[in-house]
C-alpha cells in the first residue's frame, strides 16, 4: 500500500489592506482579494491559509520574528540621524 503525499497549503502573507480589498502575497507574487473573503480581524503581516480560510498564527509569529530579526541586523551599529525632521 502507497501513501501518497499531501499537497502543500496554498498560504499568502496580507501585505497591506486598502479599504475593502486584502494585496495579497502568494508564491512571491501579489494578488487582490476581497477582505471579507477573508478570516474576521486578519491584519498587515498575518498569514492565511487560503485552504482552510484560517490565520496560521504560527506561521504569522515566525514571520514576525523573522522581520524583527532582519530589522534589528540591519540597524546594529547604526545611530539615528541627529536633529528634529518631518516626515
Amino acid at each position: 500500500m502507497t501513501k501518497k503525499a499531501k499537497a502543500p497549503r496554498s498560504r499568502a502573507t496580507v501585505d497591506r489592506i486598502e479599504d475593502d480589498v486584502a494585496v495579497l502575497v502568494v508564491d512571491g507574487r501579489q494578488v487582490t482579494r476581497a477582505l471579507d473573503t477573508l478570516p474576521a480581524g486578519v491584519r498587515e503581516g498575518d498569514v492565511v491559509d487560503l485552504e482552510a480560510g484560517t490565520v496560521d498564527a504560527e506561521a504569522t509569529e515566525s514571520l514576525r520574528a523573522d522581520v524583527r530579526a532582519a530589522r534589528e541586523q540591519a540597524m546594529r551599529g547604526k545611530k539615528p540621524p541627529s536633529g528634529d525632521f518631518d516626515l
